[in-house]
């Protein structure tokens, strides 16, 4: 289970005890869960102005990161492209998988300094997550165009011979060139369609040059083929051609046209190959940070829930739950029943009931506060 419910609850007369009842209810008789106590430093209170406000502004910084860390996960599945089984390897928290860092949890002290107040730890955090949104944009645009084109590149070089481009197929040799009166055309046969092609073709016009056709390619559908007719007859040709379902290509033998776009081709291959490995660190990087980032704003967001709801002196014990996954129907009801004392009305408020100022529509309500972390970040299998 990559699934955390992250709780927290007053003080007994103690924290251990609250920590030590948890475990007996969850763990020691029925294995509903595996947890681990969440450390949460003795953060500033502030007013209780500051603090109400404060729980709606991290309730929004809480989606916002939690969206630009998936943001940054999807775009290293689309980067590493083939290599998608590779993803999860990459998707590291300081070094260590997911669920590791969630359950050792620890405060970054550097990153995010508890002297300073919690507004301002929470407009830190803000600042770094939206400095990695702007410039995965940034970067994941020049990826992307760098990527497009060459994809056009390549579409153009692959597919049904009436569309994909010729310059790799022919020679030099296959034309008539600087000639006033001659010109070389090439045309597309079905391939159920060859024996009337030698059968018709110097007669779909006039001024055909008798016995000038050859077959340059075949792919699973069609040949190839190169016949030369005077120019004046051209036209003439064109329209009989189509007629017989046979298809002229529009191409003219241009040297250097095909060499620059050989040389587009490996140039955009290069730079792809070039930009990939920085893009790849910057994305581990920049996930790492984003993903700290936000599990420091469920701390956040516990300290000052809880204090919200269980009064001052800060007197709570905050605690890390993954849930066992056929018993999380269970592992609910034995939450209920073990804080259903913290809130009288929370058995009665149903999160489908929309009731003013309490900004409950959008989440479940429990006697105890309670955060979900979700570490599968992912929209596609790996």
């Amino acid at each position: 289970m990559t699934e955390f419910w992250l709780i927290s609850a007053p003080g007994e007369k103690t924290c251990q005890q609250t920590w030590e009842k948890l475990m007996v209810a969850t763990t020691r008789t029925n294995n509903l869960s595996t947890n681990h106590k969440f450390n949460i430093p003795d953060l500033k209170v502030g007013t209780l102005d500051v603090l109400v406000g404060l729980s709606d502004e991290l309730a929004k910084l809480d989606t916002f990161v939690e969206s630009v860390v998936k943001k940054v996960a999807q775009y290293m599945g689309d980067v590493l492209e083939d290599n998608k089984d590779k993803v999860q390897e990459n998707l590291l928290a300081n070094g260590v998988d997911l669920v590791t860092y969630v359950s050792r949890f620890q405060w970054d002290m550097a990153k995010y300094p508890i002297k300073q107040s919690l507004k301002n730890i929470s407009e830190i955090v803000s600042k770094q997550v939206t400095q990695i949104d702007n410039d995965l944009k940034a970067r994941a645009s020049a990826y992307n165009n760098l990527k497009g084109n060459l994809q056009n590149l390549e579409r153009k070089n692959a597919g049904s011979l009436l569309t994909r481009s010729l310059a790799d197929i022919v020679k030099k040799d296959d034309f008539v060139l600087d000639s006033e009166y001659l010109v070389t055309m090439l045309v597309v046969v079905p391939k159920t369609n060859y024996l009337d092609w030698q059968k018709t073709y110097e007669t779909l016009a006039e001024m055909v040059v008798p016995r000038s056709t050859k077959q340059l390619f075949e792919d699973n559908d069609s040949g190839l083929f190169s016949v030369t007719l005077f120019r004046k007859a051209v036209d003439d040709f064109r329209h009989k051609a189509r007629e017989n379902k046979f298809t002229v290509r529009d191409f003219q033998y241009n040297e250097e046209e095909m060499k620059a776009d050989k040389e587009e081709m490996t140039r955009l291959s290069t730079d792809k190959k070039k930009q990939f490995g920085p893009l790849v660190r910057w994305l581990k990087v920049n996930f790492s940070e984003a993903f700290i980032a936000w599990i420091h704003i469920k701390a956040l967001r516990v300290f000052v829930e809880s204090v919200l709801r269980y009064g001052l002196p800060v007197n709570f014990q905050a605690m890390l739950l993954q849930p066992n996954k056929k018993n999380m129907k269970k592992l609910r009801e034995v939450l209920y029943d073990l804080y259903k004392h913290l809130d009288s009305s929370a058995a009665v408020i149903d999160a489908s009931m929309d009731i003013p100022g309490l900004n409950l529509s959008q989440q479940e309500y429990y006697p105890y506060v309670y955060y979900k972390i979700d570490c599968n970040l992912l929209d596609f299998k790996v």
